[in-house]
């Protein structure tokens, strides 16, 4: 998984209260080019979702399970099809046992936990809160942190998305500006506008 070469720089985040409003909108982002997506864990039955978006989407799919919390966690989202994890933090349970096996984008806010996320090996760290410190914090990370792939997650919108990325982030993680209420079974047509609009913004921001 190279976070450099996802599609717009975006990895979609579904958090959705409906299985089959959220599986519909996983395909429809596919078929729009925002083909990395995390399915939160914290969807109903989320593990199906990521198994039938699997299913659909095929094995080379950026198909990945969010909001994994423990271990247990982590060994059932491979098993549903996921092939990267996604974590708000690092508990002691993910830190301890074998739960690595797939890429992780690791959840972090502070230098210290920046350092405990690249130690146990995460393709990333998922700057999360990002809206607690805004651009101009990922900035400031980079100093000490030059050689750290960063992928702010929390209220980014296409405009901060465009400020992140021009600080130095790989990617952004973005959920409602995008999905909207398309995971509890909004409009499709409506999230495919605002793919179309996310799109067009940061074409611009990825050709510069």
């Amino acid at each position: 998984m190279n976070l450099n070469e996802l599609p717009y720089r975006t990895l979609a985040i579904v958090r959705g209260t409906d299985r089959h409003a959220a599986l519909r909108t996983v395909l429809t982002l596919a078929e729009e080019g925002i083909t990395a997506t995390e399915v939160s864990l914290t969807t109903p039955d989320a593990l199906w979702v990521i198994e039938q978006a699997r299913r659909e989407l095929g094995p080379q799919a950026t198909l990945g399970a969010g909001t994994v919390l423990t271990g247990e966690d982590a060994a059932r989202a491979a098993d549903a099809g996921a092939s990267f994890l996604v974590t708000p933090g690092l508990g002691e349970d993910l830190r301890h046992r074998a739960a690595f096996e797939l890429p992780m984008l690791i959840g972090a806010l502070t230098p210290s936990e920046v350092i405990a996320a690249s130690e146990c090996g995460a393709l990333a760290v998922k700057l999360f809160p990002a809206s607690l410190g805004g651009p101009g914090y990922l900035k400031a990370l980079r100093d000490p942190f030059p050689a750290v792939p960063f992928v702010p997650v929390g209220g980014i919108d296409a405009a901060l998305a465009r400020a992140y990325l021009a600080v130095g982030a790989v990617a952004v993680g973005v959920g409602s500006p995008l999905v909207g209420d398309a995971a509890g079974g909004g409009d499709l047509d409506a999230l495919r506008e605002r793919v179309a609009r996310w799109r067009a913004a940061l074409t611009e921001e990825v050709a510069a």
